[in-house]
Parts: structure tokens; sequence; C-alpha cells
């Protein structure tokens, strides 16, 4: 039995560990490179090199650093498309495991780093690899997951970015007191550590089988059937109801082209009756949502926000640290609770829960600043909102943000479609790492203010324009987006009336394909 069909060997529950563990992998990918830089931009050796401010580290070039960041998500969005459209050609395995190249060429080069223009195409090429697995990942979950599960799956996964995030900001602070923090290797090793899970996905993710719905979606549905039964760990009923459904959808499977992205953006792409535009706003629009909550002011930002609560630098980065790390908590809470209360009563009360946290974050900052004899005393509660609030995003917006574009579209294009997803993570986190520092240097605390009034603004929007996703299957999800009512109660209609998949296939039981059937890619079907 050859390397690619080592999963055979495998029981159910050894697979789809498997299948998690790998993907954990991918995602502490994304997550240690979201939070690497907070520890970079801190190395006094660093500011120099890229020419972004003095020898004592003192940064004066705010707008350079503030682009160094944020560039890296102009790959994200180039990598998330391309990625996305390899995934949904090549498969979901092969897409993830030249995303893994990409992205071991780009840590190299960062951790190679000789000026400023060295590190842009650096950080560049890292995102066009980390947005080709970050696009992916979720895809292959949520594909490969019961619709039971599918949220508490993802959910374990996304521990892995919180996990990412804190391993980057405690080795950062381990290496502060090299050489006091004067040296070359707190910032190059920092960057160089984000190769490892690169090359063990390079040399692991091959492994695992491809996506049942991918292999389906271009005609292999034997092969689905053989991936389907072997995850499940049985082929008993729900199992061949499941595999009935996929390949119900798989028949009509068109693969889309590059020029269809921006076609479906106007509402002009995709099969007629299917509103692909409207998934693709949705999908960015909640990432952005997702980044305008405050996240990223408290991840990236962290230290200056403890130092302007009086902490000394020491207590700042352990702090940071400690603060990153409790989303890891958050995340479990999340695989807990996204199924059973769904997606939209996880991302309204994680939008009323952050409202509430931001609005007391700042009265704290307030009350330091009107009596700044006493801030000391204010100090314990800003950096307890700090900790709540990471708290509360991972359990709701943190997962369901990334949960929601990888179920909306089908499967000949999810892949490609969840694109837009990190799309909008892309944008959203981009412009914020890129705007924060300017907003704390002109609003300082009262920017708490700003992030409590769009929290509670997101809430109209989610129960007006987002469906409920939680326990339906990825098949039956399409026909919520059947109507040409952006409104939710209309979807749940349409879901109502056509949600039975195989019904609306006009067959009269819950059958297999049958000989000569035509399935994805005008391929026929035989049981050979």
């Amino acid at each position: 039995m050859g390397y690619t069909n080592f999963w055979k060997r495998l029981s159910a529950s050894q697979l789809n560990l498997a299948i998690q563990t790998f993907s954990l992998i991918s995602i502490f990918f994304e997550g240690y490179d979201q939070g690497v830089m907070g520890g970079v931009n801190s190395s006094p050796r660093y500011v120099v090199e890229v020419g972004i401010g003095r020898p004592d580290g003192h940064v004066t070039d705010e707008l350079h650093q503030g682009g160094i960041v944020s560039i890296y998500y102009l790959g994200c969005i180039f990598g998330c498309f391309a990625g996305g459209w390899l995934a949904d050609r090549i498969g979901r395995i092969n897409g993830l495991f030249i995303g893994s190249f990409v992205a071991l060429i780009g840590g190299a080069l960062q951790a190679a780093t000789q000026s400023s223009d060295f590190i842009l195409v650096a950080r560049v090429v890292t995102g066009v690899g980390t947005g080709a697995l970050t696009g992916i990942t979720p895809v292959l979950i949520s594909e490969t997951s019961s619709a039971q599960h599918r949220g508490g799956y993802l959910g374990y996964v996304f521990i892995a970015n919180y996990l990412g995030i804190a391993v980057a900001y405690w080795i950062s602070f381990g290496l502060s007191f090299v050489d006091g923090g004067y040296s070359d290797v707190r910032w190059r090793f920092l960057l160089a550590f984000q190769c490892v899970p690169a090359l063990i996905l390079l040399a692991g993710i091959k492994l695992l089988p491809d996506s049942p719905r991918y292999l389906a979606s271009i005609g292999r549905l034997d092969e689905a059937r053989e991936v389907l039964e072997h995850v499940r760990g049985n082929s008993g009923p729900e199992v061949e109801q499941e595999f009935a459904e996929i390949a119900a959808v798989a028949k009509g499977s068109q693969k889309s082209t590059p020029m269809q992205f921006a076609k479906i953006l106007v509402g002009r792409g995709g099969k007629p009756g299917h509103h692909l535009g409207r998934r693709a706003w949705l999908c960015m629009i909640l990432q952005i949502m997702a980044s305008w909550t405050g996240i990223t002011a408290v991840t990236a930002y962290s230290p200056v926000l403890l130092s302007a609560a009086g902490y000394n630098l020491l207590t700042q980065n352990g702090l940071a640290g400690g603060i990153s790390t409790v989303g890891i908590i958050g995340t479990i809470i999340s695989a807990q609770i996204v199924d059973r209360l769904g997606r939209r009563k996880c991302l309204i009360f994680g939008a009323l829960s952050l409202f509430v946290v931001n609005i007391i974050a700042a009265s704290v900052y307030e009350g330091a600043r009107a009596n700044p004899d006493r801030a000391s005393s204010f100090a314990p509660a800003a950096v307890a909102m700090l900790f709540l609030f990471n708290i509360f995003y991972a359990a709701t917006w943190g997962t369901v943000a990334f949960l929601i574009p990888t179920e909306i579209w089908s499967s000949d294009m999810r892949a490609q479609g969840n694109g837009f997803g990190i799309t909008g993570w892309a944008i959203g986190v981009g412009w914020t790492v890129l705007v924060n520092p300017i907003m704390f240097a002109k609003l300082e605390n009262r920017t708490y203010f700003l992030f409590a009034g769009l929290n509670l603004l997101w809430i109209p929007i989610i129960y007006l324009f987002y469906p409920e996703t939680a326990g339906r299957t990825l098949e039956s999800i399409d026909t919520l987006f059947s109507t040409k009512s952006p409104f939710n109660w209309s979807m749940e209609k349409a879901y109502r009336e056509h949600g039975d998949v195989l019904a609306e296939d006009q067959r009269p039981s819950f059958e297999s394909p049958r000989q000569g059937d035509k399935v994805g890619d005008g391929q026929v079907w035989t049981s050979d």
C-alpha cells in the first residue's frame, strides 16, 4: 500500500484524528504568522535592519512599520483565491501541499531579511502561502465532518490559531532576554520558526485522503463513497443518505473560472438562481465585521495598551502572552456551543458581549486618564477586560466567521468561494493593523468606544441577513440561497420548501446514483 493510501490502514477515529492534526498544524501556521510581527517589531536590531527607527528600538516611521505588517494580507488575498481555485481542480490535499511549499519559502525569506524591500517581498510570498492554507483547511474540515459536529470540529482546529499567536508571543518573550534584547536572533529566529509547521505539512499532508465532496464533484464517486464510509466508520443508512445527497448535487457541478470571481461580486456570475454574489458579500462582510470588533487591537497592540495601563516592559510582554493564550480557552468553549446554539446566536451573543467589554475597557482607561495619580488602581480592571475580550471573541466570532464561508458554497467551488471570506479577513485585519496605531495615537482609549459602537451595529446585520447553517447538510444549505430576498426569514422559508435535496432531485428514495447517471464534468458513473 503506497504512501498516499496510508489512510486506508487507519480506523475511522484515527483517520479523523489525522485530519484534525494536520488541519491544526495548518491553522497554527496562520496564527503564528499573525502574531509574530508583534515580537519582531519590538526588536531594536530589526527596527534598524529595515530602516523604520533608531538603534534603541524606538520606531520613528509608524506608517512604514504598519505597511510591512499589512502587505502580508495582500498576499493572503491572492493566495486564498489562487489556492482555492487550485483546490477545486486538483483537490484539497494537493492545494494544501502547494500552499505549504509557498509558505515555507516565504518564512525562509523573512528570516533572511536584509532590507525593507526584502521583507516586503518575503511578507507577500508568505501571505500567498498562508492565504491558501487558511482558505482550504476549513473547507477540508467542513467536507469531512458530519452536519451535527461540523462547527465543533472546526472550533477545535481553530484552537491552533490562538496557540500559534500565543507561541509567537512566548518565544518573543523568551528571546527578549538574549543579549538584553539587542540580538539578531531575537527576530530572525521568530521568523524562521514558522518554517517548522510548513515542513511538517509538506512531509505529511499527502497521507490524508481527499474530501469525498471534492471527489464526487469531479465524478470519482466510487472513491468518494470509500472515503466517506471510512471517515464515518460505517456504511449504514445515514451514510448512504449522505452519499446520495453528495452525488445528487455533484451532477450539477460546474467549475468556475478566475474571471468568474469578478462577475460574482457584481451579481453576474454562477448558475442562475443561486445568488452567488450575495454569498460572496456575506462572506467578505462577516470577516470585515469580525476584524472591526477590536480583536486586532487586542492581538497586535496589547503591549501598547498594557503600557498605557502603567505596566513595565517585562510585565507587558508576559501579560501579552497570557492574553493570547486565553484565546485557547475561548476556542474550546466555541467547539462546545457552536453546533448546539447555532451560528446566528453565537455571533449575536458575541457582539453583545464584546460591546459590553469594550465599553468597560474604555471607561476604565478614561478613569485612569482623569486620575493619573490613581492609574495603577485602574490597571487590573483594564487587563481583565483584555482577557475577557479574547475569551468572548474566540468563543464566538473567532470560529464562526471562518465557518460560515465554508458552508454556504457548493462543493464544486467551495474552496474558491471560501476565498471571499479569507479576502474579507485579509482586508479587515490588514486595514485595522494599518490604522490602529493612528487611531490609538489620535483617540487613545476612546478607540474602544468606537469598537463598542461597531459591535452594537453588527447585531441587526447578523439578525437580518445571515442564515442559520448549524445541523444542516452542506448540500441542503444551498437551498437557502434559492430566493431573491436577502432576508433571513425568506431564506428559511425557501429551506422549508426545498431543503430536501433528494426530493428536489426527483428520486423516489434515498438511493445511490444509478448505472449510467451523469455526474460532474459530464462523466458517467459506473459501479465498478
